[in-house]
């Protein structure tokens, strides 16, 4: 047995996301020496159980295996799996099992990708799920730098508290950036609301959900934006009323003081 290659492959299993459960079950099935194998792994997010078949080969030339793919499906409670995605394993694009899960429930990924020439670039990732190859797999959309998606600017539209904190905005784009729905403290006509949100680099903007995971349309999110405009509007007003009024209490004093001199020089 390669230990080289077990260690490599040991690697390749954790930082795909699949953690070190499988190590000894890897071990025995190359101690077969069988040409391929799978190995079966589960998971849970929320009430999603997340089934994935990992496939292993051996090389024709040497004694080496090599992780190739890994099959996922997503079982939703009560429901049938809907489909299967296939995602393969290569040294430098890989998509780890929390980003395939977040991909197939419909989310966007961002990720540092390298092309054929070695050249390192960043894009955001979508299933597309009109279109689908000959295998079943839906087609992958890349949303490059170039396509002008600035997810900070996105956020930036909304009320949200943790904007106003450097580390809490940090975390929150770095989650968003995996794909995950994220909550957050939206702060609206004074008070603040518990909702989610989610990256969506195809229209440029960010989907915004409220409590019980309804999709906020674009109207309410206007309502919230004029709420916010009519807030600071009433502020303005309050404050340009009160400059007022103090503009005119020193008025009056400084009339009710030359009168008195007036009346003192008499």
């Amino acid at each position: 047995m390669n230990e080289k290659n077990v260690e490599y492959l040991k690697d390749q299993l954790k930082y795909t996301g699949f953690g070190d459960a499988l190590e000894n079950v890897l071990v025995e099935n190359i101690q077969k020496g069988n040409p391929e194998f799978k190995l079966d792994h589960e998971a849970k997010y929320g009430t999603d159980t997340v089934l994935t078949s990992l496939n292993f080969k051996k090389s024709e030339q040497s004694d080496m295996y090599f992780f190739n793919s890994y099959d996922m499906d997503i079982q939703k409670e009560g429901q049938p799996v809907e489909f299967s995605q296939t995602f393969y394993i290569n040294r430098d694009n890989n998509i780890t099992a929390k980003e395939a899960y977040n991909l197939m429930e419909g989310r966007a990924v961002n990720k540092d990708l390298k092309n054929k020439e070695g050249e390192v670039y960043n894009s955001w990732l979508k299933f597309d799920f009109k279109e689908a190859d000959e295998r079943g797999n839906f087609k992958l959309n890349h949303y490059h730098q170039n396509y002008g998606y600035d997810l900070e600017a996105s956020l930036a539209k909304h009320s949200i508290k943790e904007l106003e904190t450097p580390k809490y905005k940090e975390d929150l784009m770095n989650s968003l950036k995996k794909g995950n729905i994220q909550s957050v403290t939206f702060v609206i006509g004074g008070e603040e609301r518990k909702q989610f949100v989610e990256a969506n680099p195809h229209f440029k903007t960010v989907n915004v959900y409220d409590g019980s995971m309804q999709r906020i349309n674009t109207r309410e999110s206007k309502d919230e934006k004029q709420t916010q405009s009519e807030g600071k509007s009433v502020q303005k007003d309050v404050k340009q009323k009160q400059d007022s009024d103090s503009e005119s209490s020193e008025s009056e004093t400084k009339k009710n003081k030359n009168k008195k001199k007036q009346t003192n020089s008499i």
